[in-house]
């Protein structure tokens, strides 16, 4: 797989995803603990996305694929396991399809930089 994403536009598409996984469980009517889980995940996301294009950068680059990895595998986790103890899989599905689509687009950005940038 060719790596064609920058870190820029991948920070972007973070930080406009992270409001949506949000705001879905109320606009779906989501049961308490899949709402619960969606708005942390989104919380997280967001705060790890606004930092990458930060000037001072606290978390490296390849920290932050680790991380974007963990929050899928998270996401992906939390989906089954709520889809299968509440039986909301819509809430499930939608869970499962953000870690799905968290992985897919770590593994398509290209973590590098620059020199000087």
């Amino acid at each position: 797989m060719e790596r064609r994403i920058n870190p820029s536009v991948h920070s972007a598409l973070e930080v406009a995803a992270a409001p949506m996984i949000m705001v879905a469980p109320f606009l779906l009517g989501f049961g308490q603990a899949a709402a619960i889980i969606a708005v942390a995940l989104g919380a997280v996301l967001l705060g790890h996305a606004v930092q990458l294009e930060s000037p001072r950068r606290s978390v490296p680059l390849s920290a932050h694929a680790g991380l974007d990895y963990a929050l899928a595998t998270v996401a992906f986790s939390a989906g089954l396991a709520v889809g299968f103890a509440t039986g909301e899989w819509v809430a499930g599905s939608l869970l499962v399809g953000v870690g799905v689509a968290l992985a897919l687009l770590a593994a398509a950005t290209r973590f590098t930089v620059r020199l000087g940038t």
